[in-house]
């Protein structure tokens, strides 16, 4: 993984489909200049389904590891996002952030 922090440059693209693949972590996101607040908040939503979607994973006996990256990824959309409630979660493993 490499990070992007404070670059000007970011492939918007890749981000959006394999966030970290671009950021080694969410707080990187956060930091990154050259995105607006809506990428970042687009580049976070999209991490933090496919986080979720590894816990559920887990939960189901395949391998893997996500520690507390959904959590981190909450805490992050929280900063750009005014909606964002990282103590309450939807009913779904997968959270259900409003759009």
């Amino acid at each position: 993984m490499t990070s992007q922090r404070r670059s000007s440059t970011v492939d918007l693209e890749k981000a959006l489909l394999d966030p970290g693949a671009v950021f080694a972590a969410p707080e990187d996101v956060l930091s990154c200049e050259g995105l607006t607040r809506q990428q970042k908040a687009e580049i976070l939503r999209r991490w933090e389904y496919d986080a979720s979607e590894v816990s559920v994973a887990v939960e189901e006996g395949m391998s893997g590891n996500n520690g507390d990256l959904v959590r981190r990824v909450l805490l992050a959309l929280s900063r750009v996002e005014d909606d964002v409630d990282v103590e309450h979660v939807g009913p779904s493993k997968q959270h259900g952030i409003p759009d």
